[in-house]
């Protein structure tokens, strides 16, 4: 019995002990975890403060770099193909020796609109240009000089007391065949800037009545390019005026489609006789026409008469899209042409060859200066029932003039008489379609104006003939907003979008696993 007495208190002390060092881990674990929690609250305050002072630092450093940019009024990143919204070196060129003061009021607008971004950038090249966005019931004066009402928008530009105003609608073109809005927003401050700050602007007049392309009609994006490039464009109706008009800077004669009358020829013959320069645009000739009036009037500068027949092409790299009748002459360097030397050149479809007779040219007083030529591989065809695409042995072949200056001496220098040199220019391609509204091919839905360097080359044509060979440039090519990043661009924008967003979230997991296997 005493045995198993000692045998029941020896596990009674041994029960009792259990439990207490049981009762002790208890306490001591929750005492641990206890001061688990209190370091993880204590350590979460911390990050939790630390994290929220470097929001706080990042988001002040932001808007502290945000105003400091808009102070410096720094050129925005335009990653455009078009460079849309960065104002071309021509533009600074030609707007940077003003001496007048000009102030641009953009009425309804805001100072971070992209427009107003785009004409600040005018004047960093001139500090004489002002650029202002403008609330107009803050400017009572100019709503009342220009009859703006509240609400309205508009960009005004004055220079003393000449001023222009142009709408939103001003600034953009459409392309009907692809639906598109095309920015001519530089083209339009630019010229607006030179209009009111000019003394004289050129005045380009086309001839109506005797050809089958209009001003109005099928040539109205020439007379948009030429108004963006500061001159005024009119049509000329010799027949009720009977002469050419006086102020008549340039003479544009279109594809004759009958013969002039004698007053035109006449009125036409004073013009160049006054020493005052054309522009003649002559698409290929598909039939036998008589037109004796026009040919006295080519002949004054030795050009003979056009020939029916157009030229095509048989190397491939001189013509588009595989089609023979579309072909791309050479460019000859000259003045009219330097800029656009050296280019892709102009596009044609049924181009004519200019016949100049050589021998007369002297006796005239002409020089001729070549433009454009066809290649060797071309040739004349003037079977148009023949669809072949090669040239068959009747046909003629070389190189043949598309595009040609000649300049005839009308009376020469007199130092005794104090008479001054009088010349006259005449610039003149064989082709008309290729500066028009018309499409080249139905596989392009652009006009052919805006293909190549076709609008670059007749521009520069025109401004040579209006005595402003400083506007002789290649140009800034509009349309619809697309992004064409460089290579290097490219990378970075990639790397910003898809690498530093996979770091984050690399280091994320690493983070975790990490404090995990802590754990």
């Amino acid at each position: 019995m005493k045995k198993n007495n000692k045998k029941e208190k020896k596990e009674q002390v041994n029960i009792e002990k259990s439990s207490k060092e049981k009762s002790l881990k208890k306490i001591e674990k929750e005492e641990k975890t206890n001061k688990i929690l209190q370091r993880m609250k204590k350590s979460w305050l911390l990050d939790g403060t630390t994290t929220l002072a470097l929001v706080i630092i990042i988001v002040v450093g932001f808007i502290l770099i945000n105003l400091g940019m808009q102070k410096l009024e720094l050129a925005p990143l335009d990653f455009t193909q078009e460079k849309l919204y960065t104002l071309t070196d021509e533009s600074k060129e030609r707007v940077k020796n003003i001496d007048k003061d000009i102030n641009m009021y953009f009425i309804g607008y805001t100072d971070d609109n992209s427009t107003v971004d785009l004409a600040k950038q005018y004047s960093k090249a001139n500090e004489k240009i002002n650029v202002e966005a403008v609330d107009i019931n803050n400017r009572p004066d100019l709503a009342e000089k220009y009859g703006i009402e509240s609400g309205t928008t508009g960009i005004i530009i004055e220079c003393g007391d000449k001023s222009k105003v142009l709408t939103d609608s001003d600034l953009v073109t459409y392309d009907t065949s692809k639906y598109e809005t095309i920015s001519i927003a530089e083209e339009k401050l630019t010229s607006s800037i030179i209009s009111v700050s000019s003394d004289e602007i050129p005045v380009v007049y086309f001839l109506e009545g005797y050809s089958d392309f209009s001003l109005s009609k099928n040539m109205y994006m020439l007379s948009m390019y030429l108004e963006n490039e500061i001159n005024e464009t009119k049509s000329s109706d010799i027949l009720s005026t009977g002469k050419v008009p006086d102020d008549c800077d340039t003479l544009v004669i279109m594809t004759p489609s009958k013969d002039f009358d004698d007053i035109a020829t006449n009125a036409i013959i004073d013009y160049i006789n006054s020493g005052r320069n054309v522009l003649w645009l002559n698409a290929a000739v598909t039939a036998d026409e008589s037109m004796p009036n026009v040919n006295k009037i080519l002949a004054m500068y030795g050009v003979n008469p056009f020939e029916k027949g157009i030229i095509r092409e048989t190397d491939s790299s001189k013509m588009v899209v595989s089609s023979p009748d579309i072909i791309i002459p050479d460019v000859e360097y000259s003045t009219v042409t330097k800029d656009v030397y050296n280019t892709t050149g102009a596009i044609m479809v049924n181009a004519t060859k200019i016949n100049v007779d050589e021998d007369k040219l002297e006796e005239l007083n002409v020089t001729k200066t070549d433009l454009l030529l066809a290649s060797e591989a071309s040739y004349f065809r003037t079977d148009f029932s023949n669809q072949s695409s090669g040239a068959e042995d009747d046909e003629e072949k070389g190189t043949f003039v598309v595009g040609a200056e000649l300049d005839k001496t009308i009376q020469e220098a007199n130092e005794e008489t104090g008479e001054s040199e009088k010349v006259s220019k005449l610039i003149i391609y064989g082709e008309n379609y290729f500066i028009s509204d018309y499409q080249l091919s139905s596989s392009s839905q652009m006009a052919a104006i805006q293909l190549g360097y076709n609008k670059d080359l007749v521009l520069n044509s025109i401004a040579y003939l209006s005595d402003r060979e400083e506007d002789i440039t290649t140009r800034k090519s509009t349309g619809t907003v697309t992004y064409t990043a460089t290579e290097e661009q490219d990378t970075i924008i990639r790397t910003i979008i898809f690498t530093v967003p996979a770091l984050i979230i690399i280091a994320g997991i690493v983070v975790w696993q990490v404090r995990r296997r802590k754990k």
